[in-house]
């Protein structure tokens, strides 16, 4: 897996990744130095386990936020007519037990 020393990545193939609701700059890098380099890269994906992953890259608990934005993002990626409301990365926040 890639570590936050990784050569920088062309701002230009982190693009592809910004077509996705709630994906910005820094989320396309993260999804990038996750190995996830194409939307279709998301299919099949368990945000569990890119958000455990991401933690463990960057040596720190990262904001819950961006496991609701992976859940997006994999519903976005599987999804051919994905509702608009299912777009939102808050829409994937836990609900209260």
């Amino acid at each position: 897996m890639p570590t936050r020393r990784s050569p920088p990545v062309n701002p230009a193939a982190l693009k592809v990744l910004q077509v996705i609701p709630g994906v910005g700059p820094a989320c396309a890098l993260d999804l990038w130095q996750l190995g996830i380099h194409t939307v279709a890269d998301l299919r099949g994906r368990d945000a569990g386990q890119l958000y455990e992953a991401l933690c463990a890259l960057q040596g720190c608990r990262v904001d819950r936020c961006m496991l609701y934005v992976f859940r997006c993002a994999i519903y976005y990626a599987e999804t051919e007519h994905p509702e608009p409301a299912k777009l939102k990365w808050w829409y994937w926040k836990d609900t209260p037990t």
